[in-house]
């Protein structure tokens, strides 16, 4: 990757001076940093426990991109004097811990991971002024494309790619006509439409890797509330894939497979409580989005209630998990504006 430049701006009678970030640009640089903080270390422990050669390259190439996006993000931040997070270090993994997922779960898990990676840089690049930021959120989306582009092929090619299903083509153009186009509780109810479909569709194959993901973490958790934790996410997340299924079902359309039998029966945990819990939280919060996508792209009144009802599950279930850090002291505070009203008092 081309080392990113700061963009120089000039004043009249001033020499060039770097332009300071803002406060959107600090915000993304640092959420970024923080999750291929923890990223790199939960692909190094899948590095350690990988046979196929096809899967073991993609995660190798995720790798090296988390690291690469770390060094830029780094080099920014001292350049600006900014302080380093300190995100997650080598005391959060164990890379001698057993193998705990198999190797097929790696390419869903970056499946997924490639897609959250492409909603985070692309909804950043339109709120970055600096030209050295934007231009590395821009190659941060181009390579996380290639990523998801290459899993998408491996899954393809093993055939165990979950595609949505197919529709019938339209005969002609045509327009609503009747206001119970938007029914879904009461009176006659249209079969699903293709934004509805694929956005349902895609929300199922995100909470059946996340679930997997809840399933090992709960088996090896250390702390009883973090497992508790898990365990509660683990129930939430089924019963959402249930709802989502039974909507399909309904027009007898499929659903997503479950994954649960990708994890093994270890109950060494190779990753800290600190780094389950935070990678988790993550994970959900990222749900948020992808509820509200859909709910955005919805037509029909149930299906609009039902992710209106995810959004409070996953808004409480993530609130629950900041405590947790909170109480055990691992959450690491994001940068924020002057508490104008703490310095007036003093």
């Amino acid at each position: 990757m081309e080392r990113i430049k700061p963009i120089k701006i000039h004043t009249r009678g001033t020499t060039p001076i770097i332009e300071k970030l803002t406060s959107a640009e600090v915000g993304k640089l640092w959420a970024v940093y923080m999750g291929n903080s923890m990223a790199q270390y939960v692909l190094m422990y899948y590095l350690k426990h990988i046979e196929d050669q096809e899967i073991k390259i993609i995660l190798e190439n995720a790798l090296n991109l988390s690291q690469e996006i770390m060094q830029s993000i780094k080099g920014i931040f001292i350049q600006e004097n900014f302080p380093i997070p300190i995100g997650f270090t080598e005391e959060d993994v164990n890379l001698g811990a057993p193998r705990l997922f198999s190797d097929e779960y790696y390419l869903h898990y970056l499946r997924y991971a490639g897609k959250a990676g492409i909603s985070i840089y692309s909804t950043a690049i339109p709120l970055m002024t600096r030209g050295d930021i934007r231009d590395l959120f821009i190659y941060c989306l181009n390579s996380a494309v290639k990523l998801l582009t290459d899993v998408s092929n491996a899954l393809m090619k093993k055939g165990i790619l979950m595609k949505t299903p197919p529709i019938p083509t339209p005969d002609k153009v045509d327009f609503v006509k009747k206001q119970d186009y938007l029914n879904g509780f009461l009176g006659n109810v249209r079969p699903l439409h293709g934004l509805e479909i694929a956005h349902l569709y895609d929300n199922i194959e995100n909470d059946v890797a996340s679930k997997v993901l809840l399933i090992g973490f709960s088996q090896g958790a250390n702390n009883d509330k973090v497992r508790q934790f898990f365990i509660r996410g683990k129930e939430i997340t089924d019963k959402h894939i249930e709802v989502c299924s039974q909507k399909l079902h309904k027009d007898n359309l499929p659903a997503p497979t479950l994954l649960d039998h990708l994890v093994s029966a270890s109950t060494f945990s190779p990753f800290s409580d600190k780094l389950m819990l935070f990678h988790k939280i993550d994970m959900f919060s990222m749900k948020i989005r992808s509820y509200a996508n859909a709910m955005s792209l919805n037509g029909r009144r149930d299906i609009g209630f039902m992710y209106g009802r995810f959004l409070m599950d996953i808004g409480l279930y993530v609130e629950g998990g900041a405590q947790i850090l909170i109480n055990q002291g691992w959450m690491e505070q994001p940068p924020e504006a002057i508490d104008r009203d703490s310095l007036t008092s003093k």
